[in-house]
């Protein structure tokens, strides 16, 4: 039943590669934990037994977080088994998802991410489209996900804008402006060809086999062109999500527009960035003021 979940998320959920191998991964390790306490089957599972799982969680030390994507997956997992009446009864319903742990999303300042951009050689078929990819990320906000999936019938050059097919097979549209635009222009007019080779393809991102580049194409790229900076940072693609929103509302953005660019369902899911943003005054505060109290002394 394990491996029709992963199907069914693949091929009528559309989720991306990243997700579906960490819930793979997550009801894997429920499923040796059932093993070593001799349950029989998933209809078999109790809430305390659940209880007995997320004790073990927590004594491997792991995060808030990390617990509660696990529940999630399992959650998930169960609502299948149920609607393909595999079982009665969704068992993680009655257990209580742990507090997340308050971090804020990582995200570059724009001098850093201009200096990643500009190291990238526009000489070479590959240069092009890798900057194309950096341009594309922090110009629209997308999911590596979504990156990956745009088709050359998404792209509206005129209107700067793309089609993109989000989480639950959502559709939204994303804006691109000018130094996407010009690079953009530069990979279709000749690029992309060079990397095709006479085949053909829909999507606009074209790997080395004239394929569709994967999300794990995508997070090796990203790697190659930081490792050859002298930035210290690991940067993904969502890092570069991050940066579009954070960049965004620094620049006087309202959170309901960055709401519907992220694709977000909630606005408390937006709502991490505020704190971004807020750090960021007071740190400017605190730098600036005169009467601060980095300026008090004894």
């Amino acid at each position: 039943m394990i491996q029709a979940f992963i199907n069914y998320l693949k091929n009528e959920r559309h989720y991306s590669e990243h997700t579906i191998i960490n819930y793979e991964s997550d009801i894997l390790e429920f499923e040796r934990f059932m093993k070593t306490e001799h349950i029989p089957d998933w209809e078999s599972v109790t809430y305390n037994q659940i209880r007995g799982f997320l004790i073990s969680l927590y004594n491997q030390n792991f995060k808030a977080t990390t617990v509660s994507r696990k529940l999630s997956s399992l959650r998930s997992f169960y609502r299948f088994l149920v609607g393909e009446e595999i079982v009665k009864n969704n068992p993680f319903t009655l257990v209580s998802t742990p507090k997340k742990d308050k971090g804020l999303p990582k995200f570059l300042y724009y001098q850093d991410l201009t200096s990643i951009i500009d190291s990238i050689n526009l000489n070479t078929p590959l240069g092009i489209r890798d900057r194309l990819i950096f341009e594309l990320l922090y110009a629209t906000g997308i999911r590596v996900s979504e990156l990956v999936n745009i088709k050359l019938t998404d792209i509206n050059q005129s209107e700067y804008s793309i089609k993109v097919l989000g989480k639950g097979n959502k559709e939204r549209m994303v804006y691109y402006g000018e130094y996407c635009h010009n690079i953009l222009n530069l990979y279709l007019s000749n690029a992309r060809n060079i990397l095709l080779k006479d085949h053909q393809s829909n999507y606009l991102l074209i790997n080395n086999h004239y394929q569709q580049l994967t999300t794990r194409g995508i997070r090796m790229i990203i790697d190659r062109v930081i490792n050859k900076t002298s930035l210290k940072t690991h940067v993904s693609p969502h890092m570069l999500r991050h940066t579009f929103a954070t960049h965004l509302l620094n620049e006087g953005a309202d959170l309901l527009t960055v709401q519907e660019l992220l694709g977000h369902v909630n606005l408390s899911t937006t709502s991490i960035y505020t704190h971004v943003s807020n750090e960021q005054l007071r740190s400017v505060y605190l730098k600036a003021h005169p009467r601060s109290n980095k300026n008090i002394k004894d």
